[in-house]
């Protein structure tokens, strides 16, 4: 049974790190007290070390333990045998790019859907859809396709904005490239606002958090779901 949350982002204003996400985590990850952190969205050189650390400090707040993919030799065995993985945020173009060079996705995909807790933030989330093309991210590096896990039939943009009606920049709005996408692809989007999450546990499908979340399909006009909306409505 498939168990997965691709939240917008790891942390949310005025809490730390994965706080806000606690009781869903715990409940995510209930049956394993060990997770395996997929740190590749952040370049090496700023320390997957680091990354893993601050990660680990977290789950032992809950009991949990977290190892870093990459000090694992064997990365494809260390994800078929993983009980939880979490994959942060970050640039979504190195991440997929890294997956990629260790031809990671089809086994990361093969286990999540056979039922392996999974969490993404941002980056992590991106490659849940089907592709990365709605992406915030620079693209700092050359992957060598855009296509992600497809794990939900949709794409995210993850930390939506809305525009700022007191700013005086006058240049494209967040709503405004995702429509740029619609001209070229029909994939709906889900414009996910700070603080809300996808949630999957089986077939149930479902928008979560506070806010409610902006969808685009192509050749309709924008529009806003509440908390709880079922995604499979979508399908």
């Amino acid at each position: 049974m498939r168990n997965f949350i691709l939240a917008s982002t790891s942390t949310v204003y005025g809490s730390s790190f994965l706080e806000y996400l606690t009781d869903e985590l715990k409940e995510l990850f209930k049956d394993t007290e060990e997770i395996l952190f997929i740190p590749y969205a952040r370049p090496s050189g700023l320390s997957h070390d680091n990354y893993t650390q601050k990660v680990q400090e977290f789950f032992s707040t809950i009991g949990k333990k977290a190892t870093g993919l990459h000090t694992f030799k064997n990365k494809k065995e260390a994800i078929k045998n993983s009980k939880g993985i979490f994959t942060g945020g970050g640039n979504t173009f190195l991440l997929v790019k890294t997956l990629y060079d260790f031809n990671l996705f089809p086994i990361l995909k093969n286990v999540i859907e056979n039922g392996t807790p999974y969490l993404g933030t941002s980056a992590g989330s991106n490659i849940g859809g089907i592709n990365m093309k709605t992406t915030n991210d620079m693209p700092i590096v050359y992957p060598p396709s855009f296509d992600t896990m497809g794990l939900i039939p949709f794409n995210i943009n993850p930390h939506y904005l809305d525009p700022n009606p007191a700013s005086t920049h006058k240049g494209e709005t967040r709503e405004t490239r995702i429509l740029e996408f619609l001209t070229q692809n029909d994939i709906p989007v889900l414009g996910i606002r700070e603080g809300n999450w996808i949630r999957c546990i089986g077939k149930e499908l479902t928008l979560e958090g506070e806010n409610s979340t902006r969808i685009f399909i192509k050749n309709k006009a924008p529009y806003e779901v509440n908390p709880h909306f079922d995604l499979n409505q979508l399908i």
